[in-house]
C-alpha cells in the first residue's frame, strides 16, 4: 500500500489531506484493514469544534469499536453522509470516497506535528 504523500498521519491511524485552511480527515488503509468489515460510523455535528487528538467519533467493525481522533484542532464543516449510510465504503476506499469529515483548521501549523507518508509507512512496518 502506498500512502498519499500530501496527507499527514497520526500514530492512531487517521489521515488529514490539507487543502489551504481546511482539511479532509479519514482513517488509513492500515486502520481499516486492522478493523475488518466496518459496519457503523458515528460522526460529529457540523459546527462542532475539537482540539488536536480529541475524540470526534467512533467506528465499529464486526471485530471491535474504535475512537476516531482529529489530527489537528478545528471546526467540523462537513460530514460524509455516504459513510453513515454505507460504512463499508471506509473499507473499499479509505483514502478517497471513505473520508469522514472536512474541517476548518484552527492552527494549520499543527500539521507539522504529524507524520509524513514516509514516516507513517515506517511506523506501521515497525508494528508488524
Amino acid at each position: 500500500m502506498t500512502y498519499p504523500a500530501r496527507f499527514r498521519y497520526t500514530k492512531e491511524h487517521e489521515w488529514i489531506d490539507p487543502q489551504g485552511d481546511t482539511g479532509v480527515v479519514g482513517i488509513t488503509h492500515y486502520a481499516q484493514d486492522q478493523l475488518g468489515d466496518v459496519v457503523y460510523v458515528e460522526l460529529p455535528e457540523v459546527g462542532e469544534s475539537f482540539h488536536a487528538m480529541d475524540t470526534f467519533g467512533t467506528i465499529e467493525s464486526v471485530k471491535t469499536a474504535s475512537d476516531l481522533y482529529l489530527p489537528v484542532s478545528g471546526e467540523i464543516l462537513e460530514v460524509n453522509p455516504e459513510v453513515i449510510d454505507h460504512p463499508e465504503i471506509v473499507n473499499e476506499s479509505p483514502h478517497e470516497r471513505g473520508w469522514l469529515v472536512k474541517i476548518r483548521m484552527a492552527n494549520p501549523a499543527e500539521l507539522e506535528d504529524l507524520l509524513t507518508a514516509e514516516a507513517y509507512q515506517a511506523y506501521i512496518e515497525s508494528l508488524t
